[in-house]
């Protein structure tokens, strides 16, 4: 049957205590998650890089326990996690689900991961989409309440679960196979080991905000387009380029933006900061992301890609945040950037083609064979 999410438990969106104070973080006492502690097609958060709030600042954040769904809805939509501590707090990026007795908690997870594509599309904002605690407590899906159908369906696909799981397992030890390779030929980025030049990436090429006027949701005539619209959330490090797109603009939405060429380097600037990509195609995107054009022959976008993503929470920590985290674009003009020689960031490129091949594979058995797997199933049992 048709339900809306807020029939189906408790509904809260988080906040972040105040980062002046330092007693607020001090301590490791709670978990504080955000949005990059979600992983996508995978129900666990990621524990390695989490950020922790003390005692004292429980009484400003908010908190869920247990078993509680996670889901982030402004940048990035649709990442699902499930929280396994008695208590996790989490940002204002992501809206929580404490589910009732009418639900499995897992089943409840795994029909959000079906229904991720309508959740997105109710987003549909050229800037940051952003689905605010109304929009997502009416949010409807298809449920089977039956409780014995819905353990039998968790039990199904736990399975599939953990054959994702490990082709991810792969493909982040190819992520790491490519940072190593890096340090292993320039050095530490951050320390600048080996004493290459900085050079202010303001120096290195164009760098300009995009443009968007008005929300297509307010106006839809701006979208249906032969021109691909880039969102926030579909910029990330973990993916080199950019190869597809959900929204596009038409000529009118042509006219209120810009369209960038082929090869641009995106850097958001607002919500997730600084994840970075490479257009393989031209493209507009929103003012929350800044395009890259090199204009100095010693400088590759993906060169600057994998730089990017050592630097990427040293910028995100001194973003301001104010209702959500940003940065401006003087800040990331200013960044020193370390420059090797152009022969050796050539060799590195040609390093991650050959490591992107095997990516590229074990991306398409995830999308093709066992993410259709999930959504099958799901299709089949979540209606009654």
């Amino acid at each position: 049957m048709e339900v809306a999410l807020h029939e189906l438990g408790e509904i809260f969106t988080g906040n972040t205590p105040s980062k002046k104070n330092k007693n607020y973080w001090n301590s490791e006492d709670t978990v504080f998650i955000k949005p990059n502690d979600l992983n996508n097609n995978n129900l666990l958060l990621n524990d390695k890089n989490n950020e922790y709030i003390s005692k004292e600042a429980l009484a400003q954040a908010r908190i869920v326990g247990r078993n509680s769904i996670l889901v982030t809805c402004i940048g990035t939509i649709g990442k699902i996690a499930i929280t396994t501590d008695a208590k996790t707090a989490f940002n204002q990026q992501i809206n929580a689900i404490v589910p009732n007795k009418n639900v499995y908690t897992k089943y409840l997870a795994y029909a959000l991961m079906h229904y991720k594509p309508r959740l997105a599309a109710l987003a549909n904002a050229p800037v940051v989409p952003i689905i605010n605690k109304k929009q997502f407590s009416n949010f409807k899906i298809n449920l089977n309440l039956d409780k014995e159908i819905q353990y039998t369906v968790i039990r199904q696909l736990d399975l599939v679960g953990e054959i994702i799981k490990n082709k991810n397992r792969q493909l982040s030890k190819l992520d790491e196979l490519i940072k190593a390779r890096f340090v292993e030929m320039f050095g530490d980025p951050v320390l600048n080991s080996q004493h290459y030049n900085l050079v202010k990436l303001s120096n290195l090429g164009a760098l300009a905000r995009g443009k968007s006027k008005h929300r297509p949701r307010n106006d839809p005539q701006l979208l249906g387009g032969p021109y691909p619209l880039i969102q926030t959330g579909e910029i990330t490090n973990s993916d080199t380029f950019i190869k597809k797109f959900t929204n596009t603009y038409s000529e009118l939405g042509l006219q209120q933006s810009k369209l960038w060429p082929k090869g641009t380097l995106c850097i958001t600037i607002a919500a997730n900061i600084a994840q970075t990509a490479i257009l393989t195609f031209d493209a507009c995107f929103p003012d929350s992301v800044v395009g890259f054009i090199p204009e100095n022959s010693d400088i590759t976008p993906l060169y600057l890609h994998y730089w990017f993503s050592f630097f990427q929470k040293i910028i995100d920590s001194q973003a301001s945040q104010v209702a959500q985290k940003n940065i401006n674009l003087k800040v990331l003009s200013n960044l020193q950037v370390m420059l090797p020689p152009k022969n050796k960031q050539n060799e590195f490129a040609n390093f991650v083609q050959q490591v992107d091949k095997s990516k590229f594979e074990n991306i398409v058995y995830l999308n093709k064979t066992l993410s259709s797997k999930i959504l099958s199933q799901l299709g089949d049992a979540i209606r009654d």
